[in-house]
């Protein structure tokens, strides 16, 4: 399986965006992590496209960076007209050193410290979503201190079970994250807040999971939020004028995964959001949306050099790479599946089940268990596909490695986007 951009050459190599994989390899080293620029901008500009086409150009795609939060990628994401949602002071500083508008940032988070409230208020964020009731005192509070009238959004658990990992679905009644409506807490909340003087209500937001291969949930959830603001609207006369549907698209990791085109998504949504809109007398809102993973996730590969391969017979088959659970902990969390080839011989058949294991000391540190491989030996290249998503961004330090470095190829050439640790570096901030 291969995916868009990715090909194999007359040396029978993985190619991304045009660049030989062996020779980024020789190039920057391994692990390496490999974007493809024209990717990520071709995913930008398909959410642009059907946003701006089903809601008559009022609406807005917001990249979620938590997926992949480095200045290179935000500045791809901001020359095709999107904003960033980020979820922490250090992507706020990330988003603005990049460049990115502050009216085009929404902040997230369910704990905000008093700090990142502080840095959002006076940074001009565009707008902050909401978590909880202390929140709405200390971003009034932070609004009166700049002068400022901050445009707030409600984060909602619309009650909807997306049908994925337990660890990452976000919008039912038992989630940390949001107002529930089951008790009233968010109505609660909502005309409470009408009557802050340095706050304004945009609207509602909610997410509810990732790795979501059906547009349904995301049209459960349009219900129910626009039933909300109806709601409010008869209780209080105030109509609120933007609704935010968050993200979570799915993206292919292995070829059992059957996404819906990101563009069919938003047409399908759009039509239940008009026709509720319509039939619960409220104004279309102005339509948000937060992808992260499906503007970056298969715009990624990571490199490795095979270290080891050990056999246990009758058991399985172990190929030690270079990397692992600290470049890539999503398997040790989630047991998430990965596509994996050999990017010297990409164009062989695959004709072994194999386990992939980091070097970590610890031994769950795997990149995936009974995985279709060619028949590799030490020194050969491994690519795994699809991690251009909460790969670098949840990378660690762990057994003192350093993390990897980043490229970012198109037509042919590459560039250095992240620099690679060194172990100076790990030291830096030890006293």
């Amino acid at each position: 399986m291969l995916l868009e951009g990715q090909s194999v050459n007359e040396k029978n190599h993985l190619t991304i965006g045009g660049c030989d994989s062996v020779e980024l390899c020789e190039k920057y080293g391994t692990p390496l992590y490999v974007i493809d620029e024209d990717v990520v901008r071709g995913h930008c500009r398909l959410y642009k496209g059907a946003i701006d086409k089903c809601y008559d150009g009022k609406g807005l795609i917001f990249f979620a960076s938590k997926a992949l939060c480095v200045k290179a990628v935000v500045k791809m994401v901001q020359s095709e007209g999107l904003g960033v949602d980020v979820v922490s002071g250090g992507e706020l500083y990330t988003a603005l050193a990049a460049g990115m508008e502050p009216e085009k940032i929404c902040m997230h988070g369910n704990n905000k410290t008093d700090d990142e409230i502080d840095y959002a208020v006076k940074s001009g964020v565009g707008r902050i979503v909401v978590d909880n009731v202390p929140e709405l005192e200390k971003i009034d509070k932070a609004a009166a201190k700049y002068g400022v009238k901050q445009k707030i959004l409600f984060r909602i658990k619309p009650g909807i079970d997306a049908h994925t990992h337990n660890f990452i679905m976000t919008g039912q009644i038992d989630s940390k994250f949001g107002f529930a409506l089951e008790t009233g807490e968010a109505e609660d909340a909502v005309l409470k807040v009408l009557e802050y003087e340095n706050l304004v209500v945009g609207g509602v937001h909610c997410h509810v999971g990732s790795q979501i291969f059906e547009s349904e949930p995301f049209k459960e959830a349009a219900k129910v939020l626009i039933d909300f603001i109806a709601n409010i609207k008869e209780k209080s006369g105030y109509e609120m004028a933007e609704l935010n549907l968050g993200g979570g698209y799915g993206v292919t990791y292995t070829e059992k995964d059957d996404p819906i085109r990101f563009d069919k998504y938003i047409e399908e949504v759009s039509v239940v959001v008009k026709a509720v809109c319509e039939e619960k007398g409220v104004a279309l809102p102005f339509i948000m949306m937060e992808p992260g993973r499906s503007i970056v996730g298969t715009a990624g590969v990571t490199l490795y050099t095979v270290g080891a391969v050990k056999e246990i017979p009758n058991i399985r088959k172990y190929v030690s790479v270079d990397g692992g659970m600290c470049d890539n902990p999503r398997y040790i969390l989630y047991q998430s599946e990965y596509t994996a080839l050999a990017a010297n011989k990409a164009g062989d058949e695959k004709t072994e089940k194999v386990t992939i294991a980091g070097k970590c000391c610890e031994s769950g540190d795997l990149v995936g268990e009974n995985m279709a491989l060619q028949s590799v030996e030490a020194g050969d290249i491994i690519a795994v596909l699809t991690t251009g998503a909460y790969n670098y961004s949840m990378a660690s330090n762990y057994n003192r490695v350093c993390r990897a470095a980043m490229v970012a190829v198109k037509n042919g050439e590459s560039r250095l986007i992240v620099k690679r640790e060194s172990y100076e570096d790990l030291v830096r901030n030890d006293i």
